[in-house]
């Protein structure tokens, strides 16, 4: 973590951490909607075909708006973590020291340019590829 200077450390960590509390409100918020709403009560009550798929449709968005804000917390948490631990931006495949400004732009990545690219390359062509 030589490369960046103290006040990036210390610029990085702020913005990590203030995206730590946002996902975390964010989180929270959704939980609470959900429940006030209880899409799964409102299915189990109407007893029309449509209006019980798209209660459930309703239900599965907001399960999948908190899984998706659950991920990223995860990212931010681990970011966090490197940075007390001293290997944060160091590229988990490479080695190399991940820039400033990549880190700056995305403050969780884990990898430089060329390794991410890599990474979503072969990610994709596995998620293309026939599952029989």
């Amino acid at each position: 973590m030589d490369h960046l200077s103290e006040e990036q450390r210390r610029a990085l960590r702020h913005r990590l951490q203030e995206r730590h509390q946002q996902l975390r409100d964010e989180i929270r918020e959704e939980l609470l909607k959900a429940d006030r709403e209880q899409y799964s009560d409102l299915a189990g009550q109407v007893h029309d075909p449509g209006e019980e798929s798209v209660a459930d449709l309703l239900s599965d968005i907001n399960n999948s708006m908190v899984d998706n804000y659950i991920r990223d917390l995860r990212h931010v948490e681990v970011a966090l973590e490197r940075i007390n631990e001293g290997t944060y931006g160091i590229c988990d495949e490479c080695g190399i020291e991940i820039p400033f400004e990549r880190l700056e732009a995305y403050p969780t990545a884990i990898r430089c340019i060329e390794d991410q690219e890599r990474y979503e390359k072969l990610y994709r062509e596995r998620r293309h590829r026939p599952s029989l």
